[in-house]
């Protein structure tokens, strides 16, 4: 049992090591500001140092915080709908089913980009009703899904692939997508994926308590009352439309949404009335953790966040899969 002392802790310092990222993120690059300096800049009188980097870094820092807050909480949604510890938007297949729906609008009709995130939330959607279906065989196994979830994945990844390489990567937002560079990404994304955000993890708060009773055996569940196949299928919806959001623009990032809400359990326990809002905070510090180590470990060249996190989150996967394979035996 994990403390209230733990938790409030928790809470506090990884806000402020967000924080603290947030200010090294803004630093990260041949401009450099202090943080009295960019306070002045912002709300007080024209620096043209501090404007700069508002236009360049800031939208590609709150990208990667919002990108990365929807896709922990997707994972933890998914875990709690598929009582698999390994799911995860990327692993499953969902990210790419919706990176492949969102290349798609975005090479062929350029005028629905703000609308690019409900796109990519049929594409995840699909993938994740393809996933689910392809796995059931008299009941859902863990690893079957992830199997079933990695040759969906797999496929749609090459599927995009091939356009990005026919097309000669000419649509410069297609090769953003699918390489999932978050490089020169603009006010104007930030705004698109805010929305669809700040919609995605308002819905997932409403659900925490029927994700609390999704833990149970589905006969305890519905003894209480739980129309279970109802909640699986409303808090889905909601873990699709968070992982397609964050995909329609920064692009597939895969274990994101495996790694947070393991490590956040540890720190604030199952209790998705705290584990969701914790996720949020963690995934934001996670992603933009990420993004700057890209920055930086090769500078003046990028290394994506997205490889990064699967550098990361390869070996962090496979021995989750070994213990959950003893556990099984």
């Amino acid at each position: 049992m994990i403390s209230r002392r733990k938790k409030v802790i928790s809470f506090a310092v990884t806000a402020v090591a967000l924080l603290g990222l947030f200010l090294i993120s803004v630093n990260t690059g041949s401009l450099k500001v202090s943080p009295a300096e960019l306070f002045r800049g912002l709300f007080i009188e024209y620096d043209s140092n501090v404007a700069t980097i508002y236009d360049l870094r800031f939208p590609r820092i709150l990208i990667a915080m919002l990108g990365g807050a929807a896709m922990a909480v997707s994972g933890v949604l998914l875990q709690a709908v598929m009582k698999n510890p390994l799911a995860d938007p990327g692993i499953i297949g969902i990210s790419s089913g919706a990176s492949l729906v969102a290349v798609l609008v975005t090479a062929f009709f350029p005028k629905l980009y703000f609308f690019t995130p409900l796109f990519s939330f049929l594409g995840g959607m699909l993938a994740f009703l393809l996933v689910y279906s392809l796995s059931y065989k008299g009941g859902l196994s863990p690893l079957r899904i992830i199997l079933v979830g990695v040759a969906v994945n797999a496929m749609f990844t090459g599927i995009m692939s091939a356009f990005n390489s026919g097309t000669g990567s000419g649509y410069s937002g297609v090769a953003s997508i699918v390489n999932s560079n978050i490089t020169m990404k603009t006010w104007s994304d930030f705004e698109t994926l805010f929305i669809y955000t700040v919609i995605g993890l308002i819905l997932s708060l409403f659900v925490t308590g029927q994700c609390n009773l999704l833990q149970l055996e589905d006969k305890t569940a519905r003894s209480l009352g739980v129309n279970v196949t109802k909640s699986r299928m409303l808090i889905s919806v909601i873990a699709v439309l968070l992982a397609a959001i964050s995909t329609a623009v920064i692009g597939p990032i895969s274990f994101l949404g495996l790694i947070v809400p393991h490590i956040a359990r540890l720190l604030v326990g199952s209790n998705h009335r705290l584990l969701i809002p914790y996720s949020a905070v963690l995934g934001a510090f996670t992603f933009l953790l990420a993004d700057t180590i890209g920055r930086t470990i090769a500078y003046p060249y990028e290394i994506s966040a997205a490889v990064i996190m699967s550098v990361i989150g390869g070996p962090f996967f496979i021995i989750l899969l070994r213990r959950s394979a003893h556990a099984g035996k």
